[in-house]
Order: structure tokens, then C-alpha cells, then sequence
């Protein structure tokens, strides 16, 4: 009897253990960039088109495993002549590098809900490891559909000529994008 009950007990108490997969909710998520024009204003842009997946068996998120996926040509920086020249072979190249995409290698907890985000980024065919900023918050349960939600806000910044983005001079578009994504995941979707 004591056999079963320890079986039992193990087996209820993995269950918690069990990788939990979350989405994207994307009526409440963005994907932006910031550069220096000029050296002298911001330009701000976002990618319209993206998606997040993230597995994690912890509630603390500490051994999620996430996935970011973005569509190159769905770029907005309110300007369609801008957008069209970022599209081009001089920067992204979008025909032939139709997505960007992280994917996480560790998560480390700093301090409360703030995070170490490590992970390579692919941009524009080359791929390099980054380490973002983080903070994750909730989970809670959503009053209206009852399903749980964790907020989520990523920052950092990448050198655009690590990732062979325009050859233009850094006095005319910074060498320095200051990347943020933020948002909400869905969990069991």
C-alpha cells in the first residue's frame, strides 16, 4: 500500500513538472526598434507581423525555451518610402531573408521578476548570440476566458553591422538598434 501511495503521490506531483506551452497573444503584443537618424532624432519601426512561442515548466520561467519569429516585409516605420529602402538589398534584403528570428539558449532570474534573456538572433542571414533584458510578469487568469496570461518585456540592443544591416555611415543611420518587445502569452494554446 505504501508502494501505491508513493507511486501516486510521484506521479501527481510531476505533473507540475510538465513543460507548459504558451503563445503569443497578439492583439496585445509589439516588436519595435528604435536608431539615431542623423545623429540627431529617433526613428521608431516595428514589425507588424511576429509570433512567440514559449515552453516552460517552471513557474518562475527560469527553464523557458522561446521562440521568436518575425516577417521582414510586414517592417512599419510609418514612412512607405523608408519602409520600402529597409526592405531592400541595401538592409534587410527581405526577398532573400524573408524572417528574423530569436531563439533562447537560457533564462536567468536577476531579481524578483527581472530576467537574463540569452539567445541567438538571425537577422539578414547571420546569426549571433545576444543577451536582452527582461521582465516577466504574472501569470494571472483573465476574468473574461479564464485563461492564464504572462506579461512580458524584452529590451536590448544590437549593432546593425554585426548583422550586415545597410552600409550606410553610423552618422547617418546608427550602428546601435535598441530592440523591445512586449506583450502577453497565452498559456495551453
Amino acid at each position: 500500500m505504501k508502494k501505491v501511495t508513493m507511486i501516486a503521490a510521484l506521479l501527481f506531483a510531476s505533473v507540475g513538472a510538465f513543460a507548459q506551452n504558451w503563445t503569443l497573444d497578439k492583439a496585445h503584443s509589439n516588436l519595435a526598434f528604435t536608431v539615431t537618424h542623423m545623429m540627431l532624432s529617433e526613428v521608431d519601426g516595428k514589425f507588424q507581423n511576429f509570433d512567440v512561442k514559449m515552453t516552460s515548466s517552471k513557474p518562475d520561467f527560469t527553464d523557458a525555451q522561446i521562440d521568436l519569429t518575425a516577417d521582414v516585409s510586414s517592417i512599419n516605420t510609418n514612412q512607405e518610402k523608408r519602409d520600402g529602402h529597409l526592405k531592400s538589398p541595401d538592409f534587410f534584403d527581405a526577398a532573400k531573408y524573408p524572417t528574423l528570428a530569436f531563439k533562447s539558449k537560457s533564462i536567468s532570474k536577476v531579481s524578483g521578476n527581472k530576467y537574463k534573456l540569452m539567445g541567438d538572433l538571425t537577422m539578414h542571414g547571420v546569426t549571433k548570440p545576444v543577451t536582452l533584458d527582461a521582465v516577466i510578469t504574472g501569470p494571472v487568469t483573465n476574468p473574461q476566458n479564464k485563461k492564464t496570461l504572462a506579461g512580458f518585456k524584452v529590451t536590448g540592443e544590437v549593432k546593425r553591422a554585426d548583422f550586415t544591416l545597410g552600409t550606410v555611415p553610423a552618422a547617418v543611420v546608427s550602428d546601435e538598434i535598441a530592440i523591445r518587445a512586449s506583450g502577453e502569452l497565452v498559456k495551453g494554446n
